[in-house]
């Protein structure tokens, strides 16, 4: 967990554990990182230090309050998380009131980015009507078991997503450009040809499945595509 510091948290009688990673100086703002299905992982620790090396406070939430050592438990645990929207959501919360708890945060703008399954914490966070300077997915699941309101989202928008990723297909993206637009979101959509699941994990094509597979221009345009959003925002 190399620099990175605890921050021990609850919801629902579980206990938490988010990771902090500090800038240099006084922070631009506080961002949550929601993780992947598989919670806590290299990769998402790596996002949060670059979140750190740009000026952002940055806390990877934890979804679920045990370790996950293997694929089955996290699905399982996955499941049960998201199985009710309100729960799911509250879950979602309890990690940006942890974040704006810290004295650093306290007075900046708050948001949020994820990955996977943390991409689809990010969105229901925008769903649920916090107020966040952004939310950003990376290859998220863009489904929800509650549409947005009119009028609910009070966030800009940023999704990146791989156009051929079988874990999202067509009709899900087509769905939620429907919903975005009925909720009068202010929303960017990048779609990177080619590109499946994971596409920002470089540690993806080891895995052997062959939803996810590591992409470094979609990489490299989508983490741009972030920065560029909280520049113009944050400027």
């Amino acid at each position: 967990m190399s620099g990175l510091e605890p921050v021990a948290y609850a919801h629902g009688g579980t206990a938490l554990t988010g990771w902090l990673a500090r800038p240099e100086g006084p922070a631009r703002a506080a961002v949550v990182v929601f993780p992947t299905i598989g919670n806590l992982t290299p990769a998402v620790e790596r996002r949060a230090c670059m979140l750190a090396e740009l000026g952002y406070l940055a806390m990877i939430a934890d979804f679920y309050g045990e370790p996950i050592t293997e694929h089955a438990t996290a699905a399982m645990l996955a499941e049960k998380l998201r199985a009710d929207v309100d729960h799911y959501r509250a879950r979602v919360a309890a990690a940006l009131q942890a974040l704006r708890s810290i004295p650093a945060a306290a007075d900046v703008p708050l948001g949020a980015i994820g990955y996977c399954m943390g991409g689809q914490a990010a969105l229901e966070a925008s769903r649920a009507g916090h107020e966040l300077f952004a939310a950003v997915s990376f290859h998220g699941i863009l489904a929800t078991d509650r549409v947005a309101a009119p009028g609910s989202i009070h966030t800009r928008l940023l999704i990146c997503h791989g156009d051929s990723d079988p874990l999202v297909p067509r009709e899900q993206v087509l769905a939620f450009w429907n919903e975005m637009n009925d909720a009068g979101a202010n929303w960017h959509f990048h779609a990177y040809s080619g590109v499946k699941h994971g596409f920002t994990d470089p540690g993806s094509d080891a895995r052997g499945l062959p939803a996810i597979a590591y992409d470094a221009s979609a990489d490299r345009q989508s983490w741009a595509a972030m920065t560029n959003l909280f520049d113009e925002i944050l400027h």
